[in-house]
């Protein structure tokens, strides 16, 4: 059967990561891991709860305008994707008894996740056209202080991952054809922290978070012409979400200022070759392959704080993000690149609330992708690859409140 042989899949689509949970680490460039002082650690640096006392809960939204774009190759068209807004949010609750020397930790967040969405023109529909990704992690976290200047932390991350991907089984939508696939799945895995401050102005942070293996289990539904009938199959596939790993190193030089500096390491190769488990039809077994072959990569984070009197401050920061996506397998549903973000933001400390929030702009150079190949059959099939210049421009907002009792 024809569907069989022209899976879509580009799963790279939306499996990109979110780092921006926290108005206060998104404001200083999201050099954080060191520093770790407030309930969104959990994430960040688990090991950073144990300078937090009482009950501290932390809450926000990170609302975010994407505005990814896509010219071909030897043509004066630009192509947008539809889906530009998105708003995540994120809950952190820190607890720590008197005289103990741990602290317990819950976090609720979307460390990965979003949406794309091509119009059917723009010569690469039998490569990709709609992709979305729906996470959610749900991480408890414990954290013991050695010393007070040592402190150590893990946690369970059991995660939730909804997924929905769609192309053209032709290079053109008339007759109405495409191939969908739509599923859903939990995983689990786990996350370590380290917070030491050798003298009074230096602190070093560490954080891994391991990888994640989500089954999606659902459906592949296909239309191949406009008089024969959907066609539906269950079916699954196993994505395994990368190991994460951060160092950073705070430098205070007066209690008035906060510099830090962070290297972000994902591991992207986990996103290998895919294979996608359909149901046999007409007792034929039907294993289509996925290549995506995307590689490692880091962020370099910068942040500075100047913290004022009454409980006031304010950050900047600077992200740069090395592209993960490779030219040999391009999917314009991941559209990675180089990226580089500015961030700014203010807050307040208070006894019993505090608030933050920050500004982020992020920019992409164009990215030029020549000699791809479709990582999958129905692409190949079809004569339609993802070159082409590929642009980024975004703009985000994230607030974020707190309350200690």
């Amino acid at each position: 059967m024809v569907v069989s042989e022209v899976s879509a899949l580009n799963v790279s689509a939306n499996g990109f990561r979110l780092a921006s949970q926290d108005g206060f680490a998104t404001a200083r460039g999201e050099a954080f891991v060191a520093t770790a002082d407030n309930p969104s650690a959990i994430y960040y640096n688990p090991a950073g709860i144990t300078q937090l006392e009482g009950n501290n809960l932390r809450s926000g939204i990170y609302g975010i305008y994407l505005d990814p774009s896509y010219s071909p190759p030897n043509s004066g068209n630009t192509y947008h994707s539809s889906d530009n807004l998105a708003a995540v949010p994120q809950l952190f609750y820190a607890y720590t008894p008197n005289d103990w020397p741990l602290s317990f930790g819950l976090g609720v967040y979307a460390p990965y996740g979003g949406s794309m969405s091509w119009p059917d023109s723009t010569g690469f529909r039998a490569v990709a056209m709609n992709g979305s990704l729906t996470y959610l992690r749900i991480n408890p976290v414990v954290a013991l202080k050695l010393a007070h200047n040592l402190s150590v932390a893990a946690g369970v991350m059991a995660d939730y991952g909804n997924m929905d991907l769609e192309q053209g089984m032709l290079a053109y939508p008339l007759p109405p054809n495409f191939f969908r696939f739509k599923g859903d799945g939990w995983g689990v895995g786990y996350n370590l922290g380290l917070l030491w401050q050798p003298i009074e102005q230096v602190s070093i942070g560490a954080t891994f978070r391991s990888s994640t293996t989500i089954t999606f289990a659902g459906q592949t539904d296909a239309e191949k012409l406009s008089q024969l009938p959907l066609t539906y199959r269950t079916a699954q596939a196993d994505f395994t979400f990368p190991l994460t790993a951060v160092l950073g190193i705070s430098y205070r030089p007066t209690l008035k200022w906060n510099l830090e500096f962070d290297a972000d390491y994902t591991d992207w190769s986990s996103f290998g070759t895919i294979t996608i488990r359909q149901a046999p039809e007409n007792l034929v077994p039907n294993t289509p392959t996925l290549i995506l072959n995307w590689q490692a990569s880091w962020m370099y984070e910068f942040g500075v704080t100047r913290y004022f009197d009454d409980g006031w401050h304010a950050s900047a920061g600077f992200v740069f993000n090395e592209n993960s996506v490779p030219d040999a397998y391009y999917t314009p549903l991941a559209a990675d690149l180089d990226r580089y973000f500015f961030s700014v933001g203010a807050g307040h400390k208070g006894r019993r609330f505090d608030f933050d929030i920050a500004y982020q702009f992020g920019y992409g150079p164009t990215h030029t992708v020549t000699g791809s190949t479709p990582s999958t059959i129905g692409g190949q099939i079809a004569g339609q690859t993802a070159d082409g210049n590929y642009d980024y421009i975004s703009h985000a907002v994230l607030v974020t409140v707190g309350l200690h009792f």
